[in-house]
């Protein structure tokens, strides 16, 4: 099957317009939220972007248990309201140089 050059560039942006609906699709996912019984989770990554802090103290936070987490299946995982009601405590009781 022989095809001509007009004939390769339509089934060329046909086949682009597959990738693109793929990537569409992939990104929907990726912005899927993580939700546990209503409940939003983030990870250990999201944590820190929220509160500007190195992996270290957020160690030391779950350590000492001010900010509760969950394990599932080996990944750490908090809940919104949990990281809402901590970053709260400390406006109650702002940390003393």
């Amino acid at each position: 099957m022989n095809l001509d050059r007009r004939d390769f560039y339509v089934w060329m942006d046909k086949i682009q317009d597959r990738f693109d609906l793929l990537d569409e699709k992939i990104e929907r996912l990726q912005r899927q939220k993580k939700v546990i019984a209503g409940e939003e989770l983030l990870d250990n990554q999201d944590v820190l972007t929220i509160l500007k802090i190195s992996s270290r103290t957020l160690q030391r936070y779950r350590s000492s248990g001010k900010l509760p987490y969950y394990m599932i299946s080996g990944k750490i995982y908090y809940r919104l309201s949990d990281v809402n009601h901590f970053i709260r405590a400390l406006f109650k009781h702002p940390v003393q140089p």
